[in-house]
């Protein structure tokens, strides 16, 4: 058999397929970075119960090799997950971006100033690693207020628009008034609510990376 530089060409051909193969999975790999608060972090849940890892799940069962990182919070704020965000990522270096902040910041009665300028932050940031951004909107009870209600979710929407990244509903719109799926304290969705979250969550990441496909 003829040689190349003293290899066969039967062996050049087999690395030039490993070599290729091994492209091809890195470029089809990418990362979703979560940043969020106890919600997403599966307060009082199991790891294995959590939405995060039950969407994870249903990723890999599809054949989609995205890959989740769970680097959420029981208790965080925006001021929490700007604090950490430039670690995770230069550690994590990741495609896109869940933000689900700002609830806790409202229980504390922060300033609607602050929570958005922390978000704009925060967005800046993830745009500055060329990562694409979701933005979760966040939703409170009426008993904080009705006019902080409306200025803390008018929030989101405004980022939205004047930053032009991707705006996801929030994921426990119809959970949160269903008491059957909501633990005791009546803010943490429980065990059976996370399959719902899962679901609803993973719908609305699917049409983002359809759209961002198209982009």
């Amino acid at each position: 058999m003829s040689k190349i530089f003293g290899f066969s060409k039967k062996v050049i051909f087999y690395y030039f397929i490993i070599f290729s193969f091994h492209n091809i999975s890195i470029a089809e790999e990418e990362t979703l970075l979560i940043l969020g608060d106890s919600i997403s972090a599966g307060y009082g849940i199991n790891k294995k119960d959590n939405w995060v890892y039950l969407m994870q799940q249903k990723f890999y069962e599809e054949g989609n090799s995205i890959k989740l990182i769970n680097s959420s919070v029981s208790g965080d704020t925006t001021g929490g997950g700007l604090g950490r965000l430039a670690r995770n990522l230069k550690k994590f270096d990741p495609d896109f971006v869940l933000i689900e902040l700002g609830g806790n910041d409202a229980l504390r009665g922060y300033s609607i100033k602050l929570i958005k300028s922390n978000l704009e932050k925060m967005i800046a940031l993830i745009k500055q690693n060329k990562s694409k951004v979701l933005l979760m909107q966040i939703r409170i009870p009426p008993n904080y207020g009705q006019k902080y209600m409306l200025a803390f979710e008018k929030i989101y929407k405004d980022l939205a628009l004047s930053e032009e990244v991707y705006l996801m509903p929030f994921m426990l719109e119809e959970i949160g008034i269903n008491s059957e799926l909501m633990q005791p304290d009546g803010i943490h969705p429980n065990k059976k609510a996370q399959s719902l979250i899962a679901k609803d969550v993973k719908k609305n990441i699917d049409k983002f990376l359809l759209i961002n496909q198209s982009n």
